[in-house]
């Protein structure tokens, strides 16, 4: 989150017709104050915001849901440096994700956006910035006071987890009311929404990946950043990076894909962009046995971002143990298959 200091509230018509501001250390930034009507009417359906996220598209390997061909490089890149950070994060700070996922959920926010005080904070509550921000979602005095949170020598909510998250998901819903699109989110909260409304006017676009080179540097690698945490986080982009007609599409397709129960076989359920192949060659099991034991696994992993996996005891025990590099590796041969693409 780029660190303003915002010291006054302006009306959001004034916000829109001339606040263009530029950030510097130091300088009073104004904040923009919604009223309620503007918020709920915004705030239809927040998962499509995700829209410029992903791309979607048919395959024969069963990948649908493909990365924006704009941020391969960046997030193989940070895939081979950041992985075993994130996938160690899955575990210890799982407490932290699943109270965040409640949150996000009352405010009928995607629960996604739990992965930007990953690249805020690493999750951590005492985090302090050069500019002054503090804790796991990083707010700046005057933002976190605007946002509900008590701020003083004595006192400072911002590392309270649990209040700094409702906090968050209060100024998410603001600046989604906005722009109605999380990219553009995403980059506000870091450099502020001065800057991405100088952005969209200096590029006639409001499409991350068209107005991007006209954002702050620091704002648009933030937002690659995002991409890249939530990719390796989830696997995959999810029926909340696509379209509302796509996502209609997927729940059809879903509709006709009806697994069969196998005898002894231990079930674990999936989400990620995992690959049969991957699987398979990691546990030591014939592909032919793991497809007629999982029909249609790629397809509808891909499709619903869930399955139902069917496994012997043994094979499943080992499937757990190397889960993350089972995922990590369907990662990579995702991107690669998808770059070859292009």
């Amino acid at each position: 989150m780029k660190k303003l200091l915002l010291l006054t509230i302006l009306p959001l018509t004034a916000f829109l017709s001339s606040f263009a501001g530029k950030f510097q250390q130091g300088e009073n930034i104004s904040l923009v104050s919604f009223n309620d009507s503007t918020i709920k009417h915004a705030i239809v359906n927040p998962r499509e915001g995700f829209k410029d996220l992903f791309e979607s598209s048919v395959s024969t390997t069963g990948f649908n849901v493909k990365l924006n061909p704009l941020a391969f490089s960046f997030v193989e890149d940070y895939m081979e440096t950041h992985s075993n950070k994130l996938n160690k994060m899955k575990d210890w700070g799982k407490p932290y994700f699943d109270m965040m996922d409640n949150v996000l959920a009352k405010y009928g926010l995607p629960e996604e956006l739990k992965y930007l005080s990953v690249i805020e904070s690493d999750l951590k509550s005492y985090a302090v910035s050069w500019a002054g921000a503090v804790g796991p979602w990083q707010f700046m005095p005057a933002t976190a006071r605007l946002m509900g949170l008590r701020v003083s020598k004595k006192t400072d909510e911002r590392t309270d987890f649990n209040k700094s998250t409702h906090a968050a998901a209060r100024y998410l819903t603001q600046l989604y009311g906005l722009y109605n699109d999380w990219l553009l989110v995403i980059a506000a909260y870091n450099g502020g929404p001065g800057n991405v409304n100088s952005a969209i006017r200096r590029s006639g676009s409001r499409n991350f990946w068209k107005l991007q080179y006209h954002l702050p540097a620091e704002s648009r690698k933030h937002v690659k950043k995002f991409i890249a945490t939530h990719y390796i986080m989830e696997g995959t982009g999810g029926l909340t990076t696509l379209t509302k007609s796509e996502r209609l599409n997927q729940i059809n397709d879903h509709s006709s894909q009806v697994g069969i129960s196998i005898p002894n076989a231990e079930k674990i359920n999936l989400s990620g962009k995992y690959n049969s192949l991957v699987i398979a060659q990691n546990i030591q099991m014939d592909i032919n046995e793991f497809n007629r034991m999982n029909p249609g696994f790629d397809k509808q992993l891909a499709s619903t971002g869930s399955y139902d996996l069917q496994l012997p005891a043994d094979k499943a025990l080992v499937f757990q143990s190397v889960k993350p590099q089972i995922l990590e590796q369907s990662i990579k041969l995702a991107l690669s298959s998808a770059t070859k693409s292009f």
